[in-house]
Formats: C-alpha cells, sequence, structure tokens
C-alpha cells in the first residue's frame, strides 16, 4: 500500500491545499500542523510559480505573494523534510511543469523522495505528455496524480485505467475558486472511473461549504480544498492557523 491509500483507507479523505510561503514558510509550518490535528488526510502543498494557469485570483495572489517574500523550492524542501520530523500522512505537491523543467527533473524528483513527499499534480501537465516526468517519478518513487476534467469524456477510461495514486476529479470548467453550485455530472464521470480503476478519486475545484462538501463526499471517495482555505490566510495573515483549523475540522466532520 502507498503512503497515499493510506490516506483514503479509513473512509472519506478531506485534502486542504496550502501555497507554501504564504505569508511566509514559518506560517505554512504551523498551518500543515493544525490542518492536521484537525483531521486533514493528505495535504496538497502548492509549490508557487509565476504564471498558475489553473488558479484563480485566490490561489493566483497567494502564488505572488509567496514570490515576493523570497520563496523557494528549496525552502519548500526543507520545510517538508521538518515536517516529516513527526507527520507521517501523505504530503503530495501541486505546482507547474516549468518549476520542475527548471529544478531539472532528475534533482527534483529525488528531492522529493529524499524529504518524503509522495506524490505531485502538475495541471499544466496534458495527459499525453506525462512520460516527460513519469520516468523519474517512477524512478524515485513519486506517484504522478492524474486529471479528470469535464471536458476528458471519451479519454476518462484511458486515464483511470493508468492511474497512480488517486484521481483528482475536476468539478467544474475554468480555474480553481469557490462557486456557489457545482452542477457538472461528477456521478456520471466517477461511474466510468470505477469500471476501469480502483484507484480512489477525489472531487476539487469550487468546494468551499461543509454541505458541498458533503454533498460530494457521498460520491467520492475525498473532497480537496484550496482557495476557500487561501481565503482565509489571506484575511488573517500570520494569525490564520486557529480560524484554519476550525476550517479544516468542519470540513473534515462533514465528509465523514
Amino acid at each position: 500500500m502507498s503512503n497515499i491509500s493510506t490516506a483514503f483507507s479509513k473512509g472519506k479523505a478531506f485534502i486542504p491545499f496550502i501555497t507554501c510561503g504564504d505569508p511566509d514558510i514559518e506560517t505554512t509550518e504551523k498551518l500543515v500542523r493544525t490542518a492536521v490535528e484537525n483531521g486533514a488526510d493528505l495535504i496538497e502543498l502548492g509549490i508557487p510559480f509565476s504564471d498558475p494557469t489553473a488558479e484563480g485570483p485566490v490561489i493566483l495572489q497567494a502564488n505572488l505573494r509567496a514570490l515576493s517574500g523570497g520563496i523557494t523550492t528549496d525552502k519548500i524542501f526543507a520545510l517538508v523534510r521538518k515536517l516529516r520530523e513527526d507527520i507521517q500522512i501523505p504530503f503530495v505537491f501541486m505546482t507547474y511543469a516549468n518549476v520542475v523543467f527548471s529544478y531539472g527533473a532528475d534533482a527534483f524528483f529525488k528531492a522529493c523522495q529524499s524529504v518524503g513527499v509522495d506524490g505531485i499534480i502538475l495541471p499544466d501537465l496534458p495527459y499525453e505528455e506525462k512520460e516527460e516526468f513519469l520516468p523519474y517519478c517512477k524512478k524515485y518513487g513519486v506517484e504522478l496524480i492524474s486529471f479528470i476534467a469535464p471536458t476528458s469524456r471519451q479519454r476518462i477510461a484511458k486515464i483511470a485505467k493508468e492511474a497512480e495514486g488517486f484521481l483528482y476529479i475536476v468539478s467544474s470548467l475554468g480555474v480553481t475558486g469557490t462557486r456557489q453550485e457545482i452542477t457538472t455530472d461528477l456521478e456520471g464521470i466517477i461511474k466510468v472511473v470505477r469500471e476501469n480503476t480502483d484507484i480512489p478519486c477525489a472531487i476539487g475545484f469550487g468546494i468551499s461549504t461543509p454541505k458541498q462538501a458533503e454533498k460530494l463526499a457521498k460520491i467520492s471517495d475525498g473532497i480537496i480544498v484550496g482557495s476557500a482555505i487561501m481565503k482565509l490566510i489571506e484575511k488573517h495573515g500570520k494569525t490564520s492557523e486557529k480560524i484554519v483549523g476550525e476550517y479544516i475540522k468542519s470540513m473534515k466532520e462533514a465528509v465523514l
């Protein structure tokens, strides 16, 4: 059993996303710890990039604040190494292909293995081009998480059959951000996934309330929330630990 699969082994998983370095690396460490304490089953750690094409304004601004504050990929690797001294739940990086490419793919994934990163999500890496990084992922035991979007259609079965870690089911067209209502036929998408793989599926993009989380957890294996958390961090900055912890606790309780 991979470390990522353990996140889904005790029921529905709640997966928070946190942009590393916003407002600073010390606050990120506190936020990760409070997320674990309040029930997070897996944590997506965002490595900031100057042009995060999948992100809406909230996470885009978090990326820019982190970069202007001096965050680097090496500082994030050091943070994960420190967190791994006492935290066992899976960590997955979410970043962009250029971040990996500019660091050097072999060096990047070797560092992931060294510090204890279990997987990676690259939203700008087309499924058809995953072979650019997949050999390095295999070499260093880092699972490459695939997306299935409302536009995937006839590709859903193929993507599902080759999936590893978990499948990231994109709830809506467009970029990340909270949404009042999610109208995509997610049940139909997940039905095709279930017919082709036993890999867990987690739904992300647009989820912000316990009511939404509870509804979508009934048809999936987990819920991913990013923008709603980053909004709280944007508002409360270095004092956001307590309120983010309370929010994560409420979302985790909703998906049980």
